[in-house]
């Protein structure tokens, strides 16, 4: 479902992580990264402007990209946005390490640390919805993913999710997407030999 030809996000951008799966016991934070059930998430929403009827400037989500990785250090986040995000964009980050200077040396950084008495999820509320949403789609619609399976559902989530205002244009752009790849077998899709 990924179109090899997509545009690269732009503008105003908001970029966390997020883990996917569980419950761990005995461990928290980062910390749970290291069970086989848990796996680690990137996105990157990119946000518009607008002036709603009360004359007052709101933003919105617009298109998304996820991305399963297996650390959060600077040279996977500057791997992932080089991937997905137009140079000289502005990002908000929370704050978190790995977004240093070297991972967004092309890019605008806008750093909205977490403080105790702000929310993560009210310093960068469109992507905590992304990844509330997302959560919610695997749990409800899948009852889980496996995470060698993850970055197969998260393209399908991201389809969804960048064409959720037109969904007959979303079916057309499948069609067109499925004629021009190769087909695969499903030993080939689940990596039987």
């Amino acid at each position: 479902m990924v179109n090899e030809s997509r545009t690269f996000l732009s503008g105003m951008i908001e970029a966390d992580e997020t883990f996917v799966g569980g419950p761990v016991k005995g461990k928290k934070g980062r910390g749970i990264i290291k069970d086989a059930k848990i796996a680690l998430v990137i996105g990157a929403v990119e946000i518009a402007t607008y002036t709603n009827k009360n004359g007052l400037v709101r933003e919105r989500a617009k298109r998304l990209r996820l991305e399963h990785i297996h650390q959060a250090n600077e040279n996977t986040i500057r791997q992932f946005l080089n991937n997905s995000v137009t140079k000289a964009t502005l990002i908000r980050t929370d704050g978190w390490r790995g977004y240093s200077k070297t991972a967004l040396k092309d890019y605008n950084h806008d750093k909205r640390v977490i403080a105790a008495d702000k929310p993560a999820h009210q310093l960068a509320p469109h992507i905590h919805r992304v990844f509330s949403n997302l959560k919610t789609w695997l749990q409800g619609t899948h009852h889980g993913v496996h995470p060698k399976y993850l970055q197969e559902y998260l393209d399908e989530y991201i389809f969804r999710f960048n064409r959720r205002q037109t969904p007959m244009a979303a079916f057309q752009t499948l069609l067109g997407i499925s004629t021009r790849k190769p087909h695969k077998t499903l030993r080939q899709m689940v990596g039987v030999k």
